[in-house]
Formats: C-alpha cells, sequence, structure tokens
C-alpha cells in the first residue's frame, strides 16, 4: 500500500512539474528591469552581485558564491576562462560582465545539483528504497544536474554555430560589394553592421566597439576571431585584420571564403541527408526482417527431418 500511494505521489508531482514548465515556456515570465539598468547603477564587478541584495543575499549571498565556485572548480575542470570562453561563444548572459557572467553559470550549475540531488532523494523516500539506493539515486540526480548545464552550453554553441555559417555567406559577399565599391575596412564593416542583424553582426558590431574604444582595428577583429564558436567566421575576421594593416586584396577573399562556405555546407547537407535516409530503413528493417525470417524457417524443420 505504501509502495502504491508513494508511486501515486511521484506521479502527481512529475505531471505538475510537467504542467509547469509548459506555462512557463508558453508564457515565461517577464524580464526584470534590473538587468537593464544594473550596468548604469552597479559599476562593481563584485562576484556577489548576482546574489539578491536583499536579506537573504546578505546573510547567504556570500555562503553561496564560496558554494557554487567549489562546485564549479568540482565539475569545470579546465578553470573560468574556459567556462567564460565557453560561455561568450554560447551567448550565455551577455548582457552581464566576465566575472558576473561566470558567477551566473556557477549558480545555475549549484542550483541544477542541488535539484538534482533532491529529486533523487525525495524519489528514493517516496518509493520506499533502501538507503543503499537512495544514495545511489542522489549520486545519479548529482551527476544529472553536474552535465545538465555543460550539455546546455554545448548545444546552444553548436546551435549559434549552424546559424553562423549560414549567414557568414551573404555577410562575405556583402562585405566584398561594399569594398569593389569604395572605402576602407572599417567603412565596409559599419556599414553591414548599420543595415543587418543576427549573430555575425553582433560579433562584427562588437569588432567596431573595441575600434572605438581605443582599440587598433585589426587587433579587434583578431580579438572577436579568437572568441567566434565558427571557424568560417574566424577566417574572415582573420582576413579583415590582414587587409587592415597590409591592405590586400579583400574583395577576392570574401569571395573564396564564401565559396568554401557552400562547399561544405554543401558536404554536410549530403551526408545528413545519407544518414536520414539510412534511418528511414531502420524501422522498416526491424518489423519486416524478423517476419521474413520466420517465414523462410518455417517450412525448415519439415524440410530436415520431414516432421509435420
Amino acid at each position: 500500500m505504501t509502495s502504491s500511494a508513494g508511486l501515486h505521489v511521484l506521479a502527481s508531482a512529475t505531471t505538475a512539474s510537467a504542467i509547469a514548465l509548459v506555462v512557463y515556456r508558453l508564457a515565461p515570465p517577464p524580464k526584470k528591469l534590473s538587468s537593464r539598468v544594473r550596468p548604469y547603477l552597479a559599476p562593481s564587478l563584485s562576484l556577489a552581485t548576482t546574489v539578491d541584495r536583499g536579506m537573504f543575499g546578505q546573510v547567504f549571498g556570500p555562503i553561496l558564491t564560496h558554494a557554487a565556485e567549489l562546485v564549479g572548480r568540482t565539475i569545470d575542470r579546465a578553470g573560468n576562462e574556459m567556462t567564460l570562453m565557453r560561455l561568450r561563444q554560447a551567448n550565455w548572459h551577455p548582457d552581464h560582465d566576465e566575472r558576473e557572467m561566470v558567477m551566473a553559470f556557477r549558480l545555475a550549475q549549484l542550483r541544477a545539483v542541488a535539484v538534482g540531488a533532491g529529486l533523487g532523494l525525495l524519489a528514493g523516500v517516496v518509493l520506499g528504497l533502501t538507503p543503499t539506493m537512495r544514495v545511489v539515486l542522489v549520486v545519479l540526480g548529482l551527476m544529472v544536474g553536474a552535465t545538465r548545464l555543460k550539455g546546455a552550453v554545448e548545444t546552444a554553441i553548436q546551435a549559434r554555430r549552424d546559424v553562423m555559417r549560414i549567414e557568414i555567406y551573404t555577410v562575405n559577399q556583402l562585405l566584398a560589394m561594399r569594398v569593389r565599391a569604395g572605402g576602407g575596412v572599417v567603412h565596409a564593416v559599419q556599414a553591414i553592421v548599420d543595415r543587418g542583424r543576427g549573430e555575425v553582426i553582433t560579433e562584427l558590431a562588437q569588432a567596431l566597439r573595441l575600434q572605438r574604444a581605443g582599440w587598433r582595428a585589426a587587433e579587434a577583429f583578431r580579438r572577436i576571431a579568437e572568441m567566434t564558436p565558427e571557424p568560417y567566421c574566424s577566417r574572415t575576421y582573420r582576413l579583415l585584420a590582414s587587409a587592415e594593416e597590409r591592405g590586400t586584396d579583400l574583395a577576392s577573399g570574401l569571395l573564396a571564403l564564401s565559396e568554401d562556405v557552400r562547399e561544405t555546407r554543401r558536404e554536410s547537407m549530403k551526408r545528413s541527408a545519407t544518414k536520414r535516409r539510412a534511418a528511414m530503413l531502420v524501422p522498416t528493417i526491424a518489423i519486416l526482417a524478423p517476419v521474413l525470417i520466420l517465414f523462410v524457417a518455417a517450412p525448415l524443420p519439415y524440410l530436415i527431418t520431414g516432421w509435420q
């Protein structure tokens, strides 16, 4: 009876969680105004700025921050620099500065680990399992919580890379037209940024902001070339930096890069189509092959032994 009641409670909790997730996806809460005005009101770069400033934040903020740092160092052996690089490539927390960006991700990791462990413990208690099985469920919850955000970051990077590979072909073509029409590299990039939008345009706009902040244009382009997740975008940015420094034939190089991108996308689409055709054959083979084998093997006992 206890096990049946526990299963009912677990099913009810799962259903309620699924309904809440659907409602959250369909009608997400409005974005807080504090994230928009924080760069103008809070110049401090303290790691605790991502924690609530109220009484709860003042009391438990340092504890949560320290715990998040410990969990982050345990999960991500590469360190904060690599984490910051991956977050930039995934375009997560773009409104935060570098330290706040990393700390926001660390707090999210801590929350995911705590939720995973809590759900594992709750499932063990509700199902009435032994202490050993409860520990196993807690460990599984910790592993799921620790890897969930890392997987989400990698998925976001791959999705952004796919979008940028589509955009860079058009951006290269437009830049080549601007250069052929006259003007320097910065002027051509500025014209594209003023009239376009997208992931590649966002990175080019960042290079222009660095250039206006005092960086040399070539250094700004090399900077975003190091930060971008898409190799073809990195090649374009390095070509822009080289053209700004040495005055190379930029238009021809951009057109050549565009052709390389188009050929790569064509080959990628061919491979994807081949994989999908092979995947379509799997259900057919899995369903029809056993039936065909049964029809072929059914008369074998009679043919071999004469048994009817």
